[in-house]
């Protein structure tokens, strides 16, 4: 992965709140808003990679999004994966700029199997690029993901292994991705939610922005990014 340029994040990654506020302030249904939210997200990872940083997390949807939203909300959702993951794939930047794709969550468990075989062909087509990578959290809970290492841990190593960073880290569903460095979160409500990536975010930087999400555009992005360029990270000294 790449970055040249100084002050910048390695790792980004976005929670993109409040794409339903959004649609209904303006009379919209939900989907609607979800809808402008993917339109945007497309506009701000080719920010990204535009900007030299290396890598780019996307919270798209929480472990019980799927599980509790209205059946036509459900539906709408599905059908945006599946034209974006089908528009990622024959995008020319995706492949000029070798940008690997990874999708982490309990999507497999959630997903029908049309959506799911585009996914896989976008991670089977995208596998061995190196330059950027865009990962995307579907069907995901971090607190989710601690609990899946920690079981993992248990099957693989003996009683009394001495069990260190590394190697919890190995077991993540992200373990092959570096810490974040930057979490942005749109919508006005400055916490976390799920724990999402709370092992990969210990040691992030914050920004919590007011704009709804299909209104966090690249000129938002950027006075966050300035935000963070201007901060002096000490990672507790």
């Amino acid at each position: 992965m790449d970055n040249n340029q100084e002050n910048l994040p390695r790792h980004v990654a976005i929670i993109p709140d409040a794409n339903r506020r959004w649609a209904k302030e303006r009379g919209l249904k939900p989907w609607e808003g979800h809808e402008e939210g993917a339109k945007n997200f497309e506009k701000l990872i080719n920010y990204t990679f535009e900007r030299g940083i290396g890598c780019l997390s996307i919270w798209g949807s929480s472990q019980d999004n799927l599980l509790k939203r209205p059946l036509d909300e459900k539906k709408a959702l599905l059908d945006i994966y599946r034209r974006y993951f089908k528009r990622l794939l024959e995008d020319r930047k995706t492949h000029e700029n070798e940008v690997r794709v990874n999708v982490i969550g309990r999507w497999e468990e959630q997903f029908p199997d049309s959506l799911k075989k585009i996914i896989h062909e976008v991670l089977d087509r995208t596998k061995n690029y190196n330059k950027k990578v865009l990962n995307f959290m579907l069907a995901y809970s971090g607190t989710d993901e601690i609990i899946e290492a920690a079981n993992r841990i248990l099957e693989k190593y003996q009683k009394g292994t001495e069990i260190t960073a590394e190697i919890f880290k190995e077991n993540l569903m992200t373990s092959g991705i570096p810490a974040v460095d930057f979490v942005i979160r749109t919508g006005g409500e400055p916490h976390n939610s799920a724990g999402f990536m709370m092992w990969d975010t210990a040691n992030a930087q914050l920004y919590f922005s007011e704009e709804k999400f299909p209104d966090f555009n690249e000129e938002k992005y950027e006075e966050a990014l300035l935000d963070y360029a201007g901060r002096q990270r000490r990672f507790g000294k």
